[in-house]
């Protein structure tokens, strides 16, 4: 297993896999030519560096767009791997270094769409045949649409998924979208609050994920070959744009003044498809990593729908990998083109052959899939469904710390936890795969927790989705601070669901946890937990846990115990979206 930050070369070069017809693995030969473009983006006009790889042999062909992970540049692994993958299967490709990277200029900028979007439209153009790259490189093999109007598709994944979008949001030339492993709101990404009420109330700051993102685009211009001045802004904040450094400076503060609340996320969710995804119409297949910590499947599920019901079309797999980790024998890597043989690489082949060639008979699979990580038989991995599965199951929180199927057998009481100036719970230690260090199980400190645990499974289980949890706490000090002027004194806490073997082992599903910054303590709020595909094996237990703190996050400002009250007229409650009810 390996993970390399934004760069989605989380396990090897890039994602993808259904049973659809397996075309033979293409090896057409290609030519590759570095081409530069200077393009205006924002308020700064920069040079793109780009590789243009062409199929040898007569004829157009459509073609498809790249760009890089968060920290990497044209020659990735995987950014490169889908240059070539796609060249050898008759594509033009064109792969380039974002905004910012690589031996591209001007400011990081998040995939803004009016900026980083309308940057990567100059390069359609390019491929459109209405400009050149600076050497005078006219593309005149591109299959078009209409004059001026290419068929291009992009993928790519992280920071290269999101732009699609915000290209997508920008230029509806473009004609196919797979976004992988991305993020919906970055204000969610970042500063997640799973309470329901994010936006209105803010969330746990996801510190260690967000720091070590700042400082490797802080760190791009000390490594860069030369100091290309668009690549500056100022001493203050070396390489991002000035809202992107305001706004990890508030975050890490510790601080939201209710002044300032709404302007201290509304620079994340501008740059998040959140914000623009009614402006895209190109069909989009979503492929989301079930390992994944930083933008979990939760964000792909909220774009799906979205997409949705709006009319675009829309599908959706959660492969096993993610920014977490989860590399699993038989999934896609294309930094090794192995499109054909897994499911997801035969989906996005798919997938082009229907909106990039126009194949009105090639079926684009299922709506959605999910990769199943106790199936051992490589061809049966994924499951597939017309839609996702409900939360048909409900557990309830009984007095005495268990999980029970009804309400009748709840038993009456009340149990209480404080938490500690430190953190006291650890669920992942988010950066240790990208540079190389060991990580602790997860655990949780007796005292700073409270727990539910079910009786062994009478049967398998399978959760596929979010679970989520309705809640009520007693808890006078955090009651004292609900209406203050900094939301930062705000309860924060953190539910999650364990698997307990029974030998006891316990297992955190790929370490995902749920913060949550309550909105109001004196009233039941409901917590929708990251979701996840796991079998609970027959003789398994579930367990629920509401913990004080997590050390990935920033969590309480002060001491505030906490307790839960239960009864059988009223209690807390686990709902699961169990696969075949």
């Amino acid at each position: 297993m390996s993970r390399r930050v934004l760069g989605y070369s989380v396990p090897l070069a890039l994602l993808l896999g259904a049973t659809l017809a397996t075309p033979a693995p293409a090896t057409g030969p290609y030519t590759v030519t570095a081409l530069k473009f200077t393009v205006r983006a924002g308020d700064r006009t920069c040079t793109i560096d780009a590789d243009l790889y062409r199929p040898t042999g007569a004829g157009r062909a459509p073609a498809v767009l790249a760009t890089n992970g968060f920290g990497g540049s044209k020659s990735d692994g995987s950014t490169d791997g889908i240059g070539k993958a796609f060249a050898e299967r008759g594509y033009v490709s064109l792969v380039y270094s974002g905004l910012g990277f690589g031996g591209s200029g001007c400011l990081i900028s998040l995939d803004d769409p009016d900026i980083d979007g309308k940057a990567a439209s100059q390069l359609v153009d390019f491929l459109a045949g209405k400009r050149a790259a600076d050497d005078g490189t006219q593309a005149d093999f591109v299959t078009l649409d209409g004059k001026g109007d290419p068929r291009v598709g992009m993928i790519g994944g992280s920071y290269g998924g999101a732009i699609q979008m915000a290209t997508a949001a920008v230029d509806h030339r473009v004609d196919a979208l797979v976004p992988l492993i991305t993020w919906n709101d970055l204000a969610y990404s970042l500063d997640p609050n799973n309470a329901g009420a994010h936006g209105a109330v803010p969330g746990a700051f996801k510190w260690q994920w967000a720091n070590g993102f700042y400082l490797i685009g802080e760190s791009q211009p000390l490594t860069a070959p030369n100091l290309d001045p668009s690549r500056i802004n100022s001493l203050d904040c070396l390489h991002f744009v000035t809202d992107a450094c305001r706004t990890v400076r508030a975050l890490n503060s510790g601080s939201y003044p209710a002044d300032r609340t709404a302007e201290l996320l509304a620079y994340s969710r501008s740059v998040s498809p959140v914000s623009y995804l009614s402006r895209v119409k190109a069909p989009t297949l979503l492929v989301q990593g079930q390992a994944d910590s930083l933008f979990n499947l939760n964000e792909a599920t909220a774009t799906y729908k979205t997409l949705k019901k709006q009319g675009t079309p829309a599908k959706m797999i959660w492969q096993s990998w993610g920014h977490s980790g989860g590399t699993a024998a038989g999934e896609l890597d294309l930094g090794q083109g192995n499109l054909e043989s897994t499911y997801v690489g035969k989906r996005i082949l798919a997938w082009f052959d229907r909106y990039l060639h126009k194949t009105k008979g090639a079926g684009t699979g299922p709506a959605f899939a999910y990769y199943r990580d106790w199936i051992t038989d490589p061809a049966g991995t994924y499951a597939t469904a017309d839609k996702l599965p409900a939360l048909n199951r409900k557990l309830y929180l009984s007095g005495d710390g268990k999980l029970v199927g009804t309400r009748s057998e709840v038993a009456p009481g009340s149990r209480t936890y404080t938490n500690r100036l430190v953190p006291t719970s650890h669920s992942e230690s988010s950066l240790a795969g990208v540079i190389g260090l060991p990580d602790p199980a997860p655990y949780d400190t007796e005292g700073t927790y409270l727990g539910w645990t079910s009786e062994p499974l009478t049967r398998t289980t399978d959760v596929v989705g979010a679970p989520k949890a309705t809640l009520k706490v007693v808890s006078p000090k955090a009651e004292r601070t609900q209406n203050s002027s900094d939301a930062a004194d705000k309860l924060v806490l953190f539910a999650k669901l364990y698997d307990i073997a029974p030998d006891g082992t316990r297992t955190l599903v790929h370490r995902l946890v749920a913060p949550v910054r309550v909105p109001d303590v004196t009233r039941s709020f409901t917590v929708t937990l990251p979701g996840i595909v796991h079998r609970y094996e027959k003789g398994h237990r579930l367990r629920f846990v509401v913990a004080a703190s997590d050390d990935a996050y920033v969590g309480n400002r002060g001491i505030k115990p906490v307790t839960v009250v239960s009864s059988p007229g009223n209690t807390g409650v686990l709902e699961l979206p169990v696969a075949g009810g």
